[in-house]
């Protein structure tokens, strides 16, 4: 196969693969396509001055195992196998992963139900995990509570979530991949897509744009069933010292909701964090009240929230009176405190950048989607859904992304 690349006048771009978003995920797509298709010519287009600014440089750097999933779901099939991907990753990088594991602890009997259940889960996804009776949590983690029993997870870990962004775009100019930072493409109807009002040539077109990809989707007339609803996660932390967790702690998620309740990470810099939040906000991009507003997105992010609400009203109420109050430290310890008493003696909580997870909505059903979705238009690829364990699972689903949607539609 014979590729061609060239820029013609300023930033005309003639290329084989255009991928819109220089997150964890479109980083991971061109490397994927390089390694695979050596001499091809990659062009990853990012708004941000930097690479991973959003989603995949603010999250937690958890580096999950994989038990949560259904077993039919992509999630399950790319977790586990990207936790494996993600460290070979740090190793060659000389990025520092630190093997932490994590307990899940339960509250009620009710919780302890569950626990058998992802359990069950965990083993259907050929992950290691353990159910082991209370009395022996003190030597997992001896700081955590638990009601009767709780699992352990010993394949989770942490690294440093920018470490590795920066990385992975290393290796993706290494290869030979172009990346262009501060750059903002423009997608017309149908599907035109331009930058600095020259257009962009390309034989497929990857969207990866994260909190934008459902309207640049729509532009392809693809995903018109969707939008987003954008959930913010805050974040506090303290120094081990204050508190010196030996592990992550996690509670029993909600049945019904794709999050995973507010926990305890450590770090690779010595800082101990409880968050985050699943807070819905009226912006993709709101990470703080003193940021401006965007009145199209509020528009269409009050709609979708409507929706929510009248398909899930209880759902919704329960999220709304579990998660509002967390804008307030005092609410949120209080809340991890349950998981880990000590956690309310200590007075030093930072703030910490917080995130957006960037939920997907379908509004025939009313429901917010549980797993990764990707969809294809002319000549072109969207991921609409890619969020946790999206970070983690993003080598694999890359690798699956390309080999089935991208060089299939490329010959």
């Amino acid at each position: 196969m014979e590729f061609s690349c060239k820029i013609e006048y300023w930033f005309l771009v003639k290329c084989d693969v255009a991928i819109i978003g220089a997150g964890v995920l479109g980083l991971s797509i061109a490397n994927e396509l390089l390694q695979m298709q050596p001499g091809m010519k990659v062009v990853v287009f990012e708004k941000e001055s930097d690479v991973g600014l959003h989603a995949s440089g603010r999250n937690s750097g958890v580096i999950h195992s994989g038990f949560y999933y259904s077993p039919n779901s992509l999630k399950a099939k790319f977790c586990r196998d990207g936790n494996i991907a993600l460290r070979e990753l740090c190793t060659r990088n000389g990025i520092q992963v630190r093997e932490t594991g994590k307990v899940v602890v339960a509250r009620n009997d009710s919780e302890v139900e569950i626990l058998g259940s992802l359990l069950e889960r965990g083993r259907s996804n050929n992950v290691p995990l353990e159910l082991f009776p209370s009395s022996r949590l003190s030597t997992y983690e001896p700081l955590a509570t638990t009601h009767k029993y709780f699992l352990w997870s010993p394949t989770t870990a942490v690294t440093d979530p920018k470490q590795v962004i920066q990385a992975l775009s290393q290796e993706v100019k290494n290869k030979g991949g172009q990346i262009f930072l501060g750059k903002e493409i423009q997608v017309m109807a149908g599907g035109e897509v331009l930058i600095e009002n020259q257009k962009i040539l390309a034989n497929h077109i990857v969207n990866a744009a994260g909190n934008q990809a459902d309207r640049i989707a729509q532009k392809f007339d693809v995903g018109n069933e969707y939008s987003i609803l954008p959930f913010i996660g805050l974040y506090r932390s303290t120094s081990e010292k204050l508190l010196p967790l030996k592990t992550l702690v996690y509670p029993v998620p909600h049945p019904l909701n794709p999050f995973l309740g507010v926990h305890f990470t450590v770090s690779t810099n010595g800082k101990v964090k409880i968050g985050p939040t699943s807070i819905p906000v009226l912006g993709r991009e709101q990470y703080s009240l003193r940021e401006s507003w965007n009145v199209h997105d509020v528009e269409k992010i009050l709609i979708s929230s409507y929706k929510f609400m009248a398909g899930n009203p209880k759902n919704f109420i329960n999220l709304m009176n579990s998660e509002l109050p967390k804008f307030m430290t005092s609410r949120l310890v209080r809340g991890a405190s349950e998981l880990v008493p000590d956690a309310k003696h200590i007075r030093k909580w930072e703030k910490m950048p917080a995130g957006i997870r960037s939920q997907l909505f379908h509004n025939p059903s009313k429901t917010l989607e549980q797993d990764f979705v990707v969809r294809i238009g002319h000549l072109s690829t969207h991921v609409l859904n890619a969020v946790s364990p999206g970070w983690t699972s993003s080598i694999p689903f890359a690798r699956w992304i390309t080999e089935k949607y991208i060089l299939d539609s490329l010959g």
